[in-house]
């Protein structure tokens, strides 16, 4: 069975940091871009960083470029969402996601796996 499965959120004040994880079941990430996106309440989900399996490249939105870093642990299967200098507009539901392309995109379509989210809140 394919799962992912997130993990590292939690409640920060403003200017903190937080880890997220995301952990693979049933798949390997070789072959699939990972994807992280977030959703606030009230707002559409939206792409925030991808990384590809192709060669490892990242993408970042503009307003997490500089404050949030995408990693991958191959031997763990595990994609890692670094967050830094969190804002009260970073809190959102948090959800990594697996395409079904090897190039990176914020377009939801591609991904066709979705784990369940990691809630983040900052508070100002």
């Amino acid at each position: 069975e394919v799962q992912l499965v997130e993990s590292g959120g939690g409640l920060v004040q403003a200017g903190g940091s937080l880890r997220l994880s995301c952990a693979a079941y049933g798949f390997s990430f070789d072959d699939n871009a990972i994807g992280w996106f977030r959703q606030a309440p009230g707002k559409e989900r939206e792409g925030v960083s991808c990384i590809s399996s192709r060669d490892g490249s990242t993408i970042y939105r503009d307003f997490v470029k500089g404050r949030f870093t995408i990693s991958r642990d191959k031997d763990k299967n595990t994609v890692y969402l670094q967050m830094n200098s969190l804002k009260p507009d970073d809190t959102a539901v948090y959800y990594c996601a697996t395409s079904i392309l090897p190039q990176c995109s914020y377009d939801p379509l591609p991904y066709d796996y979705w784990g369940r989210g990691a809630q983040v809140t900052v508070s100002s």
